[in-house]
């Protein structure tokens, strides 16, 4: 069964949620098409051994996107599960990064009874710049949410895993990527956000000025990159994810994703949901990392 209720304890700086009053648009406003594939085409996934770390298997991965080219990444599987068929993890890395850089939590995860999947970007896979700043960057994301749900297709394929007990970690980018997912995506049970905000446009934007490049394009050139991303923007999605479970960690010092930004999302997603603030920046607090990791597994049993 799904996770029911948001967890009843704070710990540490932690605040409960508020009641939602944000007004979330009706699914059949959202693009939700823009998402579709074909999921019965075949997934052509290849893994191969990197090396053994803690007892878990560290393997490179990779299978053919429904956009074109080769989703990439990184496979962990326990060595020796003590308890199969166990659990799926789809794991989002930040912006500027890639899969390798969640290798840590990816094996941290699987000791904890998981097989993880943790997927590079587009951004990660092609080189170059991170963002383009066109409209290309609404179908760099477009992409990813895709290919996350392609992951998701390849964990349920899995004989060790069990398809009612997955779920998402996502960071910073990932975070809001992860919003996203969760309006689009009905396969999961939960998802972990950790130091998420509304979108790229939400991080580009105070009010009514434009932060770091966008404030320097020509308006027309703005104005066709900001409706590309609009319809697809994170915080219009996450008041779908219900009923998945959500659990959003924020930063009180964080300045990438300032608090106003972390509330803004916070207050526009479904519950059961569960608000935890810590007193730090965007890296949080290593009490944070031990409490996401608590709560996933609680979430996924």
């Amino acid at each position: 069964m799904r996770l029911a209720a948001t967890l009843a304890a704070t710990l540490g700086i932690a605040a409960a949620a508020p009641p939602c009053a944000a007004q979330h648009p009706a699914a059949d406003s959202l693009p939700l098409a823009t998402f579709a594939y074909d999921r019965a085409a075949p997934l052509a996934a290849h893994d191969s051994l990197l090396r053994v770390e803690r007892g878990v298997e560290v393997r490179a991965l990779r299978f053919q996107s429904p956009r074109g080219g080769e989703a990439t990444g990184r496979l962990f599987v326990p060595r020796t599960p003590a308890h199969p068929p166990l659990a799926g993890i789809v794991l989002q890395h930040g912006m500027p990064g890639s899969a390798v850089g969640m290798e840590r939590w990816g094996v941290a995860l699987a000791r904890r009874g998981a097989v993880v999947v943790a997927l590079d970007a587009p951004f990660a896979r092609r080189g170059g710049p991170t963002l383009r700043f066109t409209p290309a960057d609404s179908a760099d994301e477009v992409q990813l949410v895709v290919d996350l749900e392609r992951a998701v297709d390849l964990l349920r394929l899995r004989a060790d895993v069990d398809s009612t007990r997955l779920g998402y970690v996502g960071v910073s980018y990932g975070g809001a990527i992860g919003a996203l997912l969760a309006g689009v995506e009905r396969r999961l049970e939960a998802y972990a956000l950790v130091v998420p905000n509304g979108g790229l446009l939400a991080h580009f934007r105070r009010g009514d000025r434009w932060l770091g490049t966008p404030g320097r394009m020509p308006e027309a050139a703005r104005e066709r990159w900001v409706a590309a991303l609009r319809p697809i923007e994170p915080i219009r999605f996450v008041g779908r994810a219900a009923p998945a479970a959500l659990l959003i960690q924020s930063g009180l010092r964080d300045r990438q994703v300032p608090p106003r930004d972390a509330r803004e999302l916070q207050d526009a997603a479904s519950e059961p949901k569960t608000i935890r603030w810590y007193d730090g920046g965007h890296g949080l607090t290593p009490r944070a990392e031990r409490e996401m990791f608590a709560w996933v597994e609680r979430a996924l049993r």
